[in-house]
Order: structure tokens, then C-alpha cells, then sequence
């Protein structure tokens, strides 16, 4: 292992370990698209109601790191971010989507794409078969991920700033506000990354691994209107 390797945050070390992954996730044509402008409406649009099913996959995973806590600031963690979830930022989702000609009774009629499923009950399931590490570690490529494309996206200089459909959204994910909730969570994960044994950071490399891969195909699915 190299020196800058074994010095590194442990958070660090899991996309350190699937480096070639996190810039496929990070860098992806979707997310190129959106910072240019170029990226299909149809695209952005069929993004934007699947990422809807995603919310509420992502309420109940909250809701499971709620049961899986061992203690109350776990317990207070999980719960302050599923109400969150469900008292605003689902009403926030529902406003964009309506600004973009997607109703609430068209969200409702939805019908999951694979990749929403692939990667939502994956998620589920490593926090089910696991403990609230395993989920947290799922569900990092979201929550820190999205915070990382905003500020690669802001640093390169094919943004366009003016006249581009998808400002908004990486000035979203640029916010101080989200930018800190996603340093929290980096935190978070340092502290209980911290003096782990190889083989269980092996463990949580790959699930780390697995659910980049997976989001990596969400970007995929907006760009290609999958179902």
C-alpha cells in the first residue's frame, strides 16, 4: 500500500479503492451534460421522476438506519434526516418536477426503471443484512457523491453558467448547506471507519464499491431513457 494510501481519512481509502469507479460515477456523460448544458430535456426529465421513486426508497432507508441505531444520537440522526426527507424535500421534488411538466398524479402512475430498483434495493439490503455502517456506507455514494459532482462540476471550465437548464441543480448540490451535510456525513464515517480490520474495511470497500457502480447506472438510465 502506498504512503498516501495508508495516510489517507478511511472514507478516502473505500473511493481510493474503486478510484476508476468514482470517476465514472463523479465524471459521467449525464453529469457532463447537465454542466454544459448539452444534456437532453427528455433526459434531465426522465432523471428527475425516477430520482422521485428513489426519494422514497431513500426515506425508507432512513427509516431502517432509524431501527438499526445503538444509540440515541444515532437514533436522533436517523430520524432528523427521514423527516427531512418526507416533510420537505419530497415537497421540494414534487414543485421541480411539476416545473418541468410532471405532474403528481404522472409520479404517482410511475413504474420503477431497473436501475431505480437495482440501486434502491441494494441499498436496503446491505443495511438490512448488515448493521447502520454497512447502510451508511451504501448510501455514501449519494449522499457525498452528489456534493463532490456539484464541485467538480463548478471547477471545470465547460460549465455553462448562463442559459443553462441545470444550474439550478448543481447550485443545489453547491450549497453550503448541502456541501456541510455532506462533510457530516464524511465525518460521520471517518470516526466509525476508524480502526477497522482489514478484512471488514475489504467488506465495506466493496459495498462502497458496488453501490458507486449502481448510481453510476442511474446516470446511465436518465441518459438512455431506460426503463
Amino acid at each position: 500500500m502506498s504512503a498516501m494510501l495508508s495516510n489517507a481519512l478511511p472514507f478516502d481509502r473505500l473511493v481510493d479503492a474503486c478510484a476508476s469507479d468514482w470517476r465514472a460515477y463523479i465524471e459521467h456523460p449525464f453529469v457532463r451534460g447537465m454542466g454544459d448544458g448539452s444534456l437532453p430535456e427528455a433526459s434531465f426529465r426522465h432523471y428527475l421522476k425516477q430520482d422521485y421513486l428513489f426519494l422514497v426508497h431513500f426515506a425508507r432507508a432512513w427509516g431502517l438506519a432509524v431501527y438499526k441505531a445503538r444509540s440515541m444520537g444515532e437514533l436522533r440522526q436517523g430520524l432528523d434526516i427521514l423527516k427531512a426527507i418526507v416533510d420537505l424535500e419530497m415537497g421540494l421534488h414534487i414543485s421541480w418536477c411539476a416545473e418541468w411538466g410532471v405532474s403528481e398524479d404522472d409520479l404517482a402512475a410511475l413504474q420503477e426503471s431497473r436501475a431505480t430498483m437495482a440501486y434502491t434495493r441494494y441499498v436496503l439490503d446491505a443495511g438490512a443484512s448488515g448493521d447502520l455502517l454497512d447502510l451508511h456506507v451504501a448510501l455514501a455514494p449519494c449522499v457525498v457523491g452528489y456534493a463532490d459532482v456539484a464541485s467538480w462540476l463548478l471547477a471545470q471550465q465547460f460549465l455553462k453558467r448562463d442559459g443553462n437548464p441545470y444550474m439550478r441543480w448543481i447550485d443545489m448540490y453547491a450549497d453550503a448547506e448541502f456541501q456541510q451535510a455532506a462533510q457530516a456525513e464524511r465525518d460521520w464515517l471517518n470516526a466509525r471507519l476508524a480502526g477497522m480490520t482489514p478484512e471488514r474495511l475489504a467488506q465495506l470497500s466493496r459495498i462502497f464499491r458496488d453501490a458507486t457502480r449502481l448510481e453510476a447506472d442511474f446516470w446511465q438510465m436518465g441518459l438512455t431513457l431506460a426503463d
